[in-house]
């Protein structure tokens, strides 16, 4: 592990002796820094990403409590443990108010100091993944449920901002998995109809006898075993919003037949005489060029203009590679808390293949794989032995910049991932701290260390 890898722990101690002591014993665990009093121990606070204070209770000027309290004005995950050789009762029960980690008294052991940092170290990396995964799950919220930093997606949410408002047909375009039906769902929901149904029909999964039936519903008698009279799902969709997935699988009958339904309202039930009006917002979505399927015969033109009187198309995964690090802690939150696991990190080496990966399938196939490695994982990261073969280190990848993805460390990875979530916030710096769920300050500090300023 590198330098800039390890936890930094600070010693804040007035004793030479007792300090070097101290940072002896804990340096196996990170990188030590030490201060010879509490104002050198607030400086240091200031200037560095601190993830666990050791500090004597009682020192020339202020005392160990202030810099508690500075640490926690700091950084609020960071965690402080006191050590002192006049424990009172006093001044332990002043110490956990002030939200000390724990509590050593001198003379203590190795073992015990080193013990008491590794269960604070841990506490301190629990507290800021789940800090990040709170902040991540804010910002999706903010976005409408659209998971993901990119521009791209953030194009796509300004695209579903701006027409949701209006009751005009929709036409979302996008490979497999990509999450049209998400973006469909999200429509309806910023739309006036989002106290109505939401009807979603995927025009590949039915057959063609059936499906006319099932959007327009029939009379009885209509067919055999038509024993009663059902309505069609844009009934059941009506005054809200009827999704048709894969409407480049539709026949030209029952392209026909949407096509009325999209100028006038109108359309006959399966067996019936009379025409049945709805209103109902039509979106629809394809994961073939619909103009390729309009050149080779295959699809009304005519229903296409109607169909489209917007766009929204999402990108493959494979071209917005930045949003799989967001997208795989998003699954995992979801998955973790679903199944009762207590995983909460993805190892930097699976981290790595994830951005290495074209995902053909999409969000569908990174969903499904981080799903499927929760359920296997019996601890609390998630490790290279879970990962499919195709996805173990064989080469570099290209991100949608144009850049490779270096994954030969953690720190390497760091860099990459926030300049590339400063390059997609076009430099919004508190966006950024946003997206990462770190503080302003540590967002700061990592761009001056990492020469990221440009």
């Amino acid at each position: 592990m590198t330098t800039e890898n390890r936890p930094t722990i600070l010693v804040s101690e007035d004793d030479v002796h007792m300090r070097g002591l101290i940072a002896n014993v804990l340096e196996p665990l990170g990188n030590v820094i030490c201060a010879r009093d509490a104002d050198e121990a607030n400086s240091l606070l200031d200037a560095n990403d601190i993830a666990v204070v050791v500090t004597d209770l009682r020192m020339p000027g202020p005392d160990g409590l202030q810099v508690l309290k500075h640490a926690k004005a700091v950084s609020p995950l960071t965690q402080v443990v006191l050590v002192t050789g006049y424990a009172t009762v006093e001044s332990a029960i002043e110490a956990f108010k002030s939200d000390a980690f724990d509590y050593i008294r001198k003379p203590f052991e190795n073992l015990e100091l080193r013990c008491t940092v590794e269960r604070a170290l841990e506490h301190f990396q629990l507290s800021e993944e789940n800090r990040r995964l709170r902040a991540q799950n804010r910002i999706y919220k903010e976005n409408g449920g659209l998971i993901g930093q990119s521009q791209a997606m953030v194009r796509v949410q300004q695209t579903i901002d701006a027409a949701a408002g209006y009751d005009c047909s929709i036409l979302i375009t996008g490979e497999s998995g990509c999450g049209k039906e998400v973006v469909a769902r999200q429509m309806h929901m910023q739309s006036n109809r989002h106290d109505r149904p939401f009807v979603a029909i995927n025009c590949a999964a039915i057959p063609e006898h059936l499906i006319e039936s099932e959007l327009f519903g029939f009379q009885k008698g209509a067919f055999t075993g038509a024993d009663r009279t059902k309505p069609g799902l844009f009934e059941t969709a009506s005054g809200g919003t009827l999704f048709l997935d894969e409407i480049n699988n539709a026949s030209l009958s029952l392209q026909a037949k949407l096509l009325r339904v999209l100028e006038d309202g109108g359309f006959y039930p399966m067996g019936g005489t009379e025409p049945r009006h709805v209103d109902v917002r039509v979106l629809a979505a394809s994961n073939r060029p619909m103009q390729e399927l309009i050149a080779s015969g295959d699809f009304r033109e005519d229903l296409y203009y109607r169909l489209m009187v917007m766009e929204v198309a999402i990108p493959p995964l494979r071209e917005r590679r930045g949003d799989v690090p967001v997208l795989g802690y998003f699954f995992l939150n979801k998955f973790a808390s679903q199944y009762g696991k207590p995983v909460r990190r993805l190892s930097t080496e699976v981290l790595a293949g994830l951005l290495r990966h074209d995902w053909p399938g999409n969000v569908r196939e990174l969903e499904h794989l981080i799903q499927r490695m929760v359920i296997l994982c019996e601890s609390d990261e998630i490790g290279s032995d879970l990962l499919p073969p195709h996805l173990s280190r064989t080469s570099e990848a290209q991100t949608d910049d144009g850049g490779t993805i270096p994954p030969q460390s953690l720190e390497e990875l760091e860099i990459w991932f926030i300049r590339k979530i400063l390059r997609d916030t076009q430099g919004d710096r508190n966006l950024t701290a946003e997206i990462l769920g770190i503080d302003k300050s540590t967002l700061w500090r990592k761009i001056k260390r990492h020469g990221l300023e440009a």
